[in-house]
């Protein structure tokens, strides 16, 4: 029997989804299974490993098994997952992250921010890889918390035999192959995939990571997306209850592979591409542009050489928080309760109802600035903090639902503020391509085309960041001749939404506030 399907593993920030995909696409059985994570400290987040190696291999069984397919029709696998930091020894055993000193804990989360003091380090430095940074160093890249691991807890940084991004780790679990993935090394450790030598070692000098590359097994060369790294290891193949004769390919960071997933199949016109926008929408909220020739833009990460498509520049910029904000703005008020999905749909329910009474005039001076977790883009300000102006002593289950619709228009109007910056810079989008948790909120979907003036489409089936990592599977499994055939092939149509003319007119004038906001901030921030 001829191996003609593939898996795709998704880890985020709270669960690892596997998806068994077929050459064409299509998806035929997937599971989802949650992680743990610590947060014993403000601003610090962790994760286990071995927490997230036995979810995954839960999450894959599961899958398979939903899919109806044998181990033996399975050609290949690969992985994306969150952009988060693993340390292990030279034996490969855990090594803590943690100021509790648990060594379970060995993973620094993507989101978190304890190492903001060493990002302001990096920016202050001044050096040339902040060029594709937008000029500042986030938290969030793997440089400041590899600062922050060396001053604060230098026993573990002394035990490190292995440094991985998330998605590098799940590879290395799975082939026994320490090779790197052009995309986490490009977009998180300042390699500089478009130069002869990628890693620059005058940057690791001056922030004190000289020993970086030997203290944590980097290789000299990153290896381009959808590479095989070999088959299964005997011990990974039964973990994960398929055949050693699967193939591993690089793996990806999540929103790159959702990038993939909805921009890939444009890959063969490229001059088509700088039209379309990717918008991975969650926890937190990433945005992505490809383009044949590098275009930066202010407060955007990259461009980016080979780290989706190869021969192609990608830029990344996004907020911080957008699912996780209405999350918090269910709990901050008085009225709401546990911000569970159900908790949601009743908000969302009551909204449409004041909507039929008020029109898009709903709380039109209620304002708010989403920038409750910092600023990402475009203004790549980690210390932004968020603002509402127009409440009053209303403290009902109405006034929540005001409040929580006007977040929406904000996080709309944040993505608005990045699109202008992007078109700006050289592109001229006119399409979101939307996937993630958001798709799942009809506020947000009509808000993304109505603020924007895009055209929003959305995938059919909502599986464009496990489309996009089973393109990369295929490719490593020789089932294509390379990752531009694979998206091809693989591509998934969605539902298209054009924005309302009228709508777009009231949120401009909500823009131009938006706009008056941030310079209100900036100017209470200045006072001294």
């Amino acid at each position: 029997m001829t191996a003609s399907h593939v898996c795709a593993v998704d880890v985020g920030t709270g669960s690892a989804r596997a998806g068994i995909v077929d050459r064409n696409g299509t998806m035929l059985g997937r599971a989802e299974h949650p992680i743990a994570m610590n947060r014993p400290r403000t601003d610090h987040a962790e994760h286990d490993s071995e927490d997230i190696w036995a979810a995954v291999c839960h999450a894959v069984r599961a899958a398979r098994e939903a899919a109806g397919v044998t181990p033996e029709s399975i050609a290949g696998i690969s992985f994306d997952a969150t952009c988060s930091l693993v340390v292990r020894d030279a034996d490969g055993g855990q090594v803590s992250v943690s100021t509790s000193g648990e060594k379970r804990w060995d993973t620094i989360v993507w989101l978190d921010h304890r190492a903001l003091a060493e990002a302001d380090e990096c920016t202050a430095t001044g050096h040339r890889v902040l060029d594709h940074l937008g000029g500042v160093m986030s938290p969030e890249m793997a440089t400041p918390k590899l600062m922050w691991l060396k001053r604060h807890l230098p026993h573990s940084w002394n035990e490190a035999g292995y440094l991985f991004d998330l998605a590098d780790f799940l590879t290395c679990r799975a082939s026994g192959s320490i090779e790197r993935s052009q995309c986490t090394l490009t977009c998180k450790w300042t390699y500089l995939a478009h130069e002869k030598t990628g890693w620059q070692q005058d940057f690791f000098k001056a922030v004190g990571l000289e020993d970086m590359l030997e203290r944590g097994q980097l290789p000299g060369r990153a290896s381009p997306v959808g590479t095989d790294l070999g088959p299964l290891t005997a011990r990974s193949a039964q973990d994960l209850g398929l055949n050693e004769t699967c193939r591993v390919a690089t793996g990806v960071i999540d929103a790159y592979a959702g990038a993939l997933g909805l921009l890939g199949g444009f890959a063969g016109d490229q001059a088509d591409l700088v039209r379309h926008l990717a918008l991975i929408a969650g926890t937190s909220s990433c945005v992505m542009a490809l383009s044949p020739e590098p275009r930066s833009f202010p407060g955007g990460w990259g461009p980016y050489f080979g780290a989706a498509l190869p021969g192609c520049w990608i830029s990344e910029g996004g907020q911080s928080v957008t699912g996780a904000l209405l999350d918090h703005v269910v709990r901050l008020h008085g009225a709401g309760g546990n911000p569970t999905p159900e908790r949601h749909r009743a908000i969302i329910e009551r909204i449409m109802q004041l909507r039929e009474a008020e029109g898009l005039d709903l709380a039109g001076r209620l304002h708010v600035l989403p920038d409750f977790h910092g600023n990402r883009s475009p203004l790549a300000d980690p210390h932004a903090l968020g603002v509402i102006s127009g409440l009053t002593l209303d403290a009902s289950f109405d006034s929540l639902c005001r409040l929580y619709w006007r977040t929406c228009v904000a996080i709309a109007l944040g993505i608005r503020h990045i699109l202008e910056t992007l078109n700006a810079s050289g592109f001229v989008i006119d399409t979101l391509h939307v996937t993630g948790g958001h798709t799942k909120n009809p506020l947000l979907m009509e808000l993304y085309a109505d603020a924007s003036g895009c055209t929003v489409v959305e995938p059919l089936a909502d599986d464009a960041v496990l489309t996009g990592t089973a393109m990369v599977a295929a490719t490593g499994a020789g089932l294509y001749p390379n990752l531009v055939s694979a998206c091809a092939a693989m591509q998934k149509r969605g539902r298209v939404r054009k924005p309302d003319p009228e709508a777009w007119l009231r949120f401009d004038r909500d823009f131009r506030v938006f706009l008056q906001m941030h310079k209100h901030r900036q100017a209470l921030e200045a006072i001294r």
